[in-house]
């Protein structure tokens, strides 16, 4: 159930989605232990985008979004956030200013997530890896 939104540059190679995406989903299936992990990525032209006021100034800086129940570990978080930062890092080397990828966590408590028309505070399975992560 953890999902991962990155706003960033056009341009990325399809072999480099590819590999972007299993270090993703390996970076989150390590913290969370959650099945269902989904990723989006929104490519976005350099004309669309605006930095500080000015468009296409310098390469864009990439967005990113885990939506995700609460890591209870500071420790596992910022474990998560530098395996994310290196995969998207390498991933944007050379087409975006991956020296400061900004990457926001949202979580939230399980009884506030639903799937499969219930709340995910009552999925046994989604419970227990909550807890252990």
């Amino acid at each position: 159930m953890p999902v991962f939104i990155i706003e960033g540059p056009e341009g990325l190679r399809d072999d480099a989605k590819t590999t972007l995406m299993a270090e993703i989903t390996a970076a989150l299936d390590e913290a969370y232990h959650i099945p269902d992990v989904r990723i989006f990525l929104r490519e976005h032209p350099t004309a669309n985008v605006a930095q500080d006021g000015l468009v296409a100034a310098e390469p864009i800086r990439p967005v990113c979004f885990v939506e995700a129940p609460k890591l209870a570990n500071p420790d596992a978080r910022r474990a998560l956030i530098a395996k994310l930062n290196s995969g998207i890092a390498k991933a944007y080397a050379g087409i975006a200013n991956t020296d400061d990828v900004l990457i926001l966590c949202n979580e939230y408590p399980l009884e506030m997530a639903g799937a499969g028309g219930r709340l995910q505070s009552e999925n046994p399975e989604i419970a227990a890896a909550a807890d252990a992560a």
